[in-house]
């Protein structure tokens, strides 16, 4: 078993169990210098054109192919709707420790978004991320590559997760559009 630990954007494997459990890894992730990666203002997520973009000035810095929940027509309106929010909102939350390869939370629901539920009697549901694929596979590499498989998240390989993880800061705006 091996640790992994990311270092200024260096992935390392230094030898040692993890938490003592079988398979289990334990993530470092340590944030890079400003100067040694270029960083995202923005990111965007083009649902339709399954595309995640992380911008600067305008820019696109890097560009990956998504996965989105498994009914991505139209806006997230309520828990369990298996959609992908629309609108604009922020990376909040950091997660090293998800069910998937790193996560960042998207602020959904925002105020807008919280309203609308109310008014309907819905609960406006939660905890949208990008994130990598699940930690343990429940189908085939394939399967995530080909399909929209989340609740609602924003899915991207392990490797996009990686990069996006280290080139985004916090609170940073996301554009989720159709």
């Amino acid at each position: 078993m091996s640790m992994v630990a990311l270092l200024a954007g260096a992935l390392v494997a230094v030898p040692g169990a993890a938490d003592g459990l079988p398979g289990a890894q334990r993530v470092a992730v340590v944030q890079p210098a400003a100067e040694s990666l270029p960083v995202a203002d923005r990111v965007v997520v083009l649902k339709g054109e399954r595309r995640l973009q992380l911008l600067r000035h305008g820019q696109v810095l890097r560009d990956y192919k998504i996965a989105l929940g498994l009914n991505p027509v139209g806006h997230k309106e309520r828990s369990g709707d298996f959609r992908t929010p629309e609108g604009s909102y922020y990376l909040t939350r950091r997660n090293a420790r998800s069910d998937f390869f790193l996560s960042i939370q998207v602020s959904y629901p925002n105020a807008a978004d919280a309203r609308n539920a109310r008014r309907n009697g819905w609960q406006a549901g939660g905890s949208i991320m990008i994130h990598g694929l699940p930690n343990e596979l429940k189908r085939t590499p394939e399967y995530y590559e080909r399909t929209d498989w989340t609740d609602g998240c924003i899915a991207v390989s392990n490797a996009d997760m990686l990069e996006i993880w280290l080139l985004t800061p916090d609170n940073v705006p996301i554009d989720i559009r159709p």
